[in-house]
């Protein structure tokens, strides 16, 4: 039973993304970033089970990148179609607009697209076994999946900036470059709980928890850009 375990919870992922984009597209959307993060979660932990356990495989391989597809590749980009179609304005203001309005939310899926190339390019490239060569896509999808719970909390009044399309456009197309781009980010896997050995990692989650505590939800964004700033060092020493 203890191969299959990894797996169930690659699937428990699937499902939980699946669950997201039927409540994202109801409108739904506080409710599908709480399922994105539940994802998060089963994905963080297939992959430290199978550690544990010694039983990985090239099936649970595929099987984690074609459930993170949906979670962390498809649900992203319906979350920034449906924030777009609510900060762009309802009646057509100008030839412009009207294009805008009718077809500018379909961009929000350009991170889905990249997200598809960043998975692909992650499954064929031996430089990441022991860390990420570019911004995980559940990192990129936990930026997007803040901001429906920044908008339902909304304690700093930020309602109407993250709610600006050109913001979000330019959100889509960051997050899509940084997918893919060559920028080497550490992992979150311990060999050992040494301070020396994970000075960075430790760094990194004693700020994460001073922000979450902060912030609550508005601490996400700031939280990636953390992790590509803490990343930029080790980078930089390449």
């Amino acid at each position: 039973m203890k191969r299959h375990l990894p797996n169930a919870l690659t699937c428990l992922n699937l499902f939980c993304g699946c669950l997201a984009l039927t409540n994202i597209f109801a409108g739904r959307l506080e409710v599908g970033a709480w399922l994105v993060a539940a994802a998060a979660v089963a994905d963080f932990a297939d992959g430290l089970v199978a550690r544990a356990l010694r039983v990985s495989s090239a099936i649970g391989k595929d099987l984690d990148s074609l459930a993170d597809m949906v979670s962390f590749g498809v649900v992203p980009g319906a979350i920034l179609f449906k924030l777009l179609q609510m900060g762009l304005p309802t009646a057509e203001s100008g030839w412009e607009w009207g294009i805008m309005v009718q077809y500018g939310p379909y961009l929000g899926f350009v991170v889905s697209i990249f997200s598809a190339l960043r998975l692909a390019k992650f499954n064929n490239d031996t430089r990441q076994t022991t860390s990420f060569i570019g911004l995980p896509t559940p990192a990129c999808t936990l930026v997007v999946a803040s901001l429906p719970l920044i908008l339902a909390y909304d304690q700093f009044g930020l309602a109407s900036f993250l709610l600006n399309p050109w913001l979000l456009l330019g959100l889509a197309g960051l997050l899509s470059g940084l997918l893919v781009a060559e920028l080497p980010l550490f992992a979150l896997k311990f060999k050992t709980l040494r301070w020396a050995d994970n000075r960075q990692r430790f760094l990194f989650l004693l700020l994460t928890a001073g922000l979450l505590l902060a912030l609550r939800a508005a601490a996400v964004p700031l939280v990636v850009l953390l992790y590509v700033l803490l990343s930029v060092p080790k980078a930089a020493a390449r």
